[in-house]
């Protein structure tokens, strides 16, 4: 089946009419917006969407997305050769609640550190695409401007972009910068799932996730893996509760997070009580620790290292670390030279690096 179905035509709706709200009702929302998890504010929650989920149209779509970069793969050839049989399966297996999610393929990973993935089957990579098609776009409305991991137009430079504009305010002096300690082995799935149902009311749609969820460390239900589609969402809807809080009840404006790594820019003795107020909301709310070592109150004059970078007001450096592990790569590998140098131009180029270019003499 070689017709690619349009995106923007899976799983719309009409417009629901806005209706008024009185002053009485607006008062009430407002008296209940912080009362324990974000979450539970009152929100308009969704329903009737696994009619949407189920659909052949948006099955094949994400078929389309799971095997984008990955056609000639082997798993992805087997399940094509049989393509349309296997997608009416999954429709059959979701509407009559009797898919049940494969197992994982672990394999260990090592860039800044060792991470380990947990890579689904194939086909459970079409399911976890089905979902998020539906799904996404329902919590992308509730995540604030300035988050910038795993969403669309977003990404590591329009984060660093929008910490340049925060620095030219020359009021602030100090950076608070935190970082989570092993955040997706710590995060509480029945917590995450409780979240989740706060905005989505269809319990065919809550049955699916939780079978998503479960599917890895059902003893302890603490973690999620790093390897799936569903996670990447799961850990922003998760930290989404903290962007609010940060937002909302701190009233915090300069405010950037990046998956688990977040800062704020203030005076010392206000971020000094900020880096309380969110460790004691981590900690009591969501059952997440601080990274001990990672998690500082600084002057700015000193440069901010995030998300690869060293961020100063008026220019920015490539971190030290990073450079040394590229080079080390493409030391070892020359197999992958090309690869290595595209790596490498990419990184530079976005940072005040042209005499250590011409230094390395990487470039023609």
């Amino acid at each position: 089946m070689a017709t690619d179905f349009i995106p923007s035509q899976v799983g719309l709706t009409k417009r629901e009419n806005i209706k008024p709200i009185s002053l009485v009702s607006f008062s009430s929302i407002v008296r209940n917006i912080w009362p324990g998890l974000i979450g539970e504010a009152k929100m308009k929650r969704k329903g009737n969407l696994f009619d949407r989920v189920c659909s052949f149209e948006n099955i094949h779509l994400a078929y389309l997305k799971a095997r984008k970069g990955k056609r000639f793969k082997k798993d992805v050839l087997s399940f094509s050769c049989e393509l349309e049989k296997n997608l009416i399966l999954i429709k059959k297996d979701l509407e009559e609640q009797t898919y049940k999610h494969g197992r994982y393929k672990e394999f260990i990973v090592q860039d800044s550190k060792k991470r380990l993935i947990r890579a689904p089957l194939f086909k459970d990579r079409v399911v976890h695409h089905a979902l998020c098609n539906i799904i996404e776009p329902i919590f992308e409305k509730s995540f604030i401007l300035d988050s910038y991991a795993c969403r669309k137009n977003k990404g590591v430079h329009k984060g660093i972009k929008k910490l340049k504009v925060f620095l030219k305010d020359n009021k602030d002096e100090y950076c608070l910068k935190c970082d989570i300690s092993k955040y997706f082995d710590s995060i509480n799935q029945n917590i995450l799932l409780k979240i989740i149902k706060n905005k989505i009311k269809d319990q065919k749609v809550i049955w699916f996730i939780g079978e998503i969820i479960n599917s890895f460390n059902q003893e302890t239900r603490i973690g999620i893996p790093i390897g799936n589609l569903t996670s990447q969402l799961f850990a922003n809807i998760y930290l989404n509760e903290l962007d609010q809080f940060v937002k909302h009840s701190l009233k915090q404006k300069k405010f950037i997070r990046y998956m688990d790594d977040f800062l704020i820019l203030g005076n010392k003795k206000e971020l000094q009580e900020i880096k309380e107020d969110t460790r004691s909301f981590l900690e009591r709310k969501l059952h997440l620790h601080f990274n001990s070592k990672k998690a500082e109150v600084f002057p700015i004059l000193k440069g901010i290292d995030f998300l690869g970078y060293v961020i100063f007001k008026e220019y920015i450096l490539l971190r030290k670390s990073t450079i040394k592990r590229l080079l080390k790569k493409l030391k070892r590998d020359l197999s992958q030279e090309g690869n290595q140098y595209n790596a490498w131009f990419s990184y530079a180029k976005h940072g005040n690096a042209y005499f250590l270019r011409e230094k390395l003499d990487v470039f023609p």
